[in-house]
């Protein structure tokens, strides 16, 4: 059988560490199989000529898109849609969200997720599950009727149904179990420490013990005070965990992500936290400017990851090669992706032209 083989020629190309004038990407088989000066090849029909190419970005928390919010439509179809957005904003990879919930509908998430598979749909990199273990007090828009600890049981069986789709679960870890957290880690789920108040020390001895993540920056935890750091505290003294940030200039003030910018660096990485117009289901988000809310409460955004980029450009003083790396390597490394983030050989061939979108 034939290789697939293109080249992808480019006048700047970003490989996640420095930018390349004047070379091209040869891929094999959808994988990265060198990068050389365009001078040093020769002409072929499957060159394709770009004017410049960056990683692709990834999305681990968006809920849907183009009026199709996963938890009121969990089909296929609202996944197909969902890439078309994603990638629209550059995020050819995307990790599907759904908030506090019944059980119901987080089972049918996931054989949603199943089901854009066996359709051979892109991008998709499993489920993301925010809630229902979470703080009543830093619900946030969450229904606090769903919000309660879990025990072993139904932790087990929600486990064992989202099997394989299941990647990242967010969670308040003062009100879960040492049990439950390593019974949700030996399942290699990332769990994500989120709408949460716990305190600092609480918040460190999880981290310590294994919790690698957090969601959401500032929003919807434990804040940071003079005599009680908090969350926000143990996230920014912690030396390893990271954190996903909201950058729209709502969810968090821009001098705010400067702040937090300059405490963890690499450590700090994008989500769109991006929702759909709805009237169905607990969460009816209404577009209220370019952000939205949901029964009066801020309840997701109206980023693509493009714009994500250009407001910490632009707002932010970071540098565009942070800002895409901040899109791009540093979610893939929170996600334990050795093969995405990057444009460098043996890596999935995984870029965008930043013009076209």
């Amino acid at each position: 059988m034939m290789s697939d083989k293109i080249i992808y020629s480019a006048n700047k190309i970003f490989t996640g560490t420095e930018w390349l004038t004047d070379y091209s990407i040869i891929v094999e088989d959808e994988i990265i199989i060198d990068i050389v000066p365009t001078s040093s090849i020769s002409t072929s029909a499957d060159q394709q000529i770009c004017t410049s190419l960056v990683p692709s970005f990834i999305d681990i928390q968006i809920y849907g898109a183009n009026g199709k919010l996963l938890a009121v439509h969990p089909n296929a179809d609202a996944l197909f849609s969902l890439y078309d957005y994603c990638s629209k904003g550059g995020a050819l990879h995307f990790m599907p969200t759904v908030a506090t919930n019944s059980y119901d509908v987080f089972y049918k998430c996931i054989d949603a997720v199943k089901d854009y598979w066996q359709q051979g749909g892109k991008g998709c990199l499993g489920l993301h599950v925010e809630g229902p273990w979470i703080s009543k007090i830093k619900r946030g828009a969450h229904i606090e009727s769903f919000i309660h600890s879990p025990n072993i049981d139904e932790v087990k069986k929600l486990l064992d149904y989202g099997k394989d789709v299941i990647k990242i679960i967010t969670l308040a870890p003062e009100v879960c179990s040492d049990e439950v957290i390593k019974l949700i880690q030996s399942n290699n789920i990332i769990i994500s420490a989120g709408h949460s108040n716990a305190t600092y020390e609480e918040a460190m001895q999880s981290f310590n013990n294994g919790i690698n993540a957090a969601t959401h920056l500032y929003n919807a935890m434990s804040a940071l005070q003079h005599r009680e750091p908090g969350m926000v505290g143990a996230i920014f003294n912690h030396p390893t965990v990271m954190s996903s940030i909201v950058p729209d200039g709502y969810h968090v003030d821009f001098a705010a992500i400067k702040i937090a910018k300059k405490i963890m660096k690499e450590r700090l990485f994008v989500i769109t936290d991006a929702v759909t117009e709805t009237i169905e289901g607990f969460y009816p988000h209404h577009l209220v400017d370019d952000r939205y809310e949901s029964n009066g409460i801020l309840s997701g955004s109206a980023l693509t990851m493009m714009k994500a980029v250009k407001n910490l450009v632009q707002h932010c003083d970071i540098e565009l090669d942070e800002a895409l790396r901040m899109c791009s390597l540093y979610p893939a490394q929170a996600l334990n992706l050795n093969d995405l983030g990057k444009i460098e050989k043996g890596y999935k061939a995984s870029f965008v032209e930043p013009k076209k979108f």
